[in-house]
């Protein structure tokens, strides 16, 4: 097994850690997000989501670990969300071969990708988001220890893509629902 997929195993166990802290149990949630994560290592739930989504993120990653350490609320919120949509949808529509340009291919040989972010971090700087600073900074020292081969393989994957929709679709739902309450009463 290569550090690629033992990393894949281990961050899949943690992310569905993550997601059975979401359950709501009181005390009792850090201990069943632990054996959550252990036993999906132990059962091959963990494989199985690798297989399926294939290598997680950094940025996943460290969602993941905020939300085992009960980071309220997210840095996933709907304004980052829909952001990550905005870019990912045409992004993975052109990398699949929808049009001429891979923006995949970029990722290779990543000079041009890493001019692009130096504004995007200076923005997070200027804006004080400092947890998103960091998950960046993590990324680029993801990227430099050579683990990945591709740049974007680091900054998002297929399920943070699905987790973004889920966190945007979940915001309109609410919001229409809101309406019809309102426009009902």
């Amino acid at each position: 097994m290569n550090l690629l997929a033992a990393y894949g195993l281990l961050a899949h166990a943690v992310i569905f850690g993550a997601l059975a802290a979401l359950v709501p149990l009181g005390e009792l949630r850090p201990r069943v997000a632990l054996a959550a994560s252990t036993l999906a290592l132990l059962v091959g739930i963990a494989p199985g989501m690798h297989a399926y989504f294939g290598t997680p993120s950094l940025t996943l990653l460290a969602l993941a670990i905020l939300q085992l350490a009960d980071k309220t609320p997210s840095p996933l919120s709907y304004r980052p969300a829909l952001g990550l949509l905005v870019f990912a949808v045409p992004f993975y529509a052109a990398s699949l071969g929808f049009g001429a340009f891979d923006p995949y291919a970029l990722g290779y040989q990543p000079l041009a990708l890493l001019a692009g972010l130096l504004p995007i971090g200076l923005a997070l700087w200027w804006k004080r988001l400092d947890i998103w600073l960091a998950i960046l900074a993590l990324d680029l020292a993801g990227y430099a220890s050579g683990v990945f081969a591709n740049l974007w393989d680091v900054l998002f994957d297929p399920l943070l893509v699905l987790l973004a929709l889920i966190v945007v679709a979940r915001r309109i739902a609410i919001r229409r629902l809101a309406t019809k309450i309102n426009n009902a009463g």
